[in-house]
């Protein structure tokens, strides 16, 4: 069982890992990602990072946000750890340009807006 509490801290990590993100691809283009290996990487990890952290949200958080694509957020993770050799470039791109950014806004919306006082006192996520 994972617990409440971890909840906040899961999506501070997420929101980490968004602003790098956002931060090495500011004003890069598509071509910048691929021709760098070090920002492509950085990226790639933190987009790791993201579906990682998600996995470790627990169910009832992830069943109280539903307009939050969860699957999609942890098989990214999966894709890129399990076909770490074959991962399809524009797929990472499309992520960047535009699913990032949305889920930056609804993780700080959650970290902003749930009341997190209540969310803690509940022992265990069933």
């Amino acid at each position: 069982m994972r617990e409440p509490l971890r909840d906040r801290e899961r999506l501070v990590h997420m929101k980490t890992a968004i602003e790098r993100i956002l931060r090495y691809t500011s004003g890069k283009s598509y071509e910048d990602l691929v021709s760098d290996d070090m920002m492509y990487y950085a990226v790639v990890k933190n987009i790791e990072i993201i579906g990682e952290a998600a996995n470790m949200l627990t169910p009832s958080f992830q069943q109280a946000h539903p307009e939050t694509p969860w699957k999609m957020v942890k098989g990214m993770r999966n894709y890129i750890v399990h076909e770490y050799f074959q991962i399809d470039d524009i797929v990472v791109w499309d992520v960047v340009k535009n699913n990032i950014p949305e889920l930056r806004e609804q993780v700080i919306r959650y970290l902003t807006d749930t009341n997190w006082d209540e969310w803690e006192s509940q022992r265990i996520d069933t």
